[in-house]
């Protein structure tokens, strides 16, 4: 029947928005391809989907992620934030640091109102962005500077400039130029991490 396609097509519509999403998906994108609120609320008293948080909902089937709260934070902000900061390095896997917040970087404009995420708003140039595991990150240069101003930890930032490079993510070459425009803590943490590598 036509309204069974109608409804399949709806779903598959709604399954292509939220794979790319680490399963979840907003009542906004959900009404863009065709869910009413009601069909939301009705779709989550079966357990199809889960209803996470205001405004967002997640695919009940839809495998889990280690990533599953940064994918979150990024929705609450409407798209509009980039993994950042500690939560950057923790998305990498580089250094042993733990946030105790979500870090974002948001445009000036973007509401603040979203307690438990750490927003910032440095002045970001499309270069600085990339793509990891599905999420809008700092580059792992950006994301080294951005820790090394922020003030973590000499022996967080030391090792994950050396991380960054034996895993290839980085070149020395990056990290040198990296030392040279920003200077003074930035360019003695990366001397510092250069010479441990040379000892190893």
């Amino acid at each position: 029947m036509k309204s069974d396609q109608i409804i399949r097509d709806k779903f598959a519509d709604l399954y292509a928005i939220a794979e790319a999403q680490g399963g979840y998906f907003t009542t906004e994108q959900a009404q863009e391809v065709g869910f009413s609120r009601r069909q939301l609320t009705y779709h989550a008293s079966t357990g199809r989907f889960e209803r996470v948080r205001r405004g967002i909902y997640r695919l009940t089937l839809f495998p889990h992620s280690p990533y599953e709260d940064l994918f979150i934070a990024w929705l609450r902000t409407g798209k509009q934030g980039v993994i950042s900061h500690e939560s950057a390095l923790a998305l990498y896997d580089l250094s042993d640091v733990m946030p105790a917040e979500i870090h974002l970087i948001v445009p000036p404009t973007a509401s603040r109102r979203h307690p438990g995420l750490r927003l910032h708003t440095n002045r970001l140039e499309p270069d600085d962005i990339t793509t990891y595991q599905g999420l809008p990150v700092t580059t792992v240069p950006r994301t080294i500077a951005h820790v090394s101003a922020a003030g973590l930890a000499d022996e967080l930032v030391i090792q994950a400039v050396q991380e960054a490079i034996q895993r290839g993510l980085v070149t020395k070459k990056q990290m040198r130029e990296l030392a040279q425009q920003q200077g003074g803590r930035t360019q003695r943490l990366i001397s510092l991490a250069f010479e441990g590598l040379k000892k190893a």
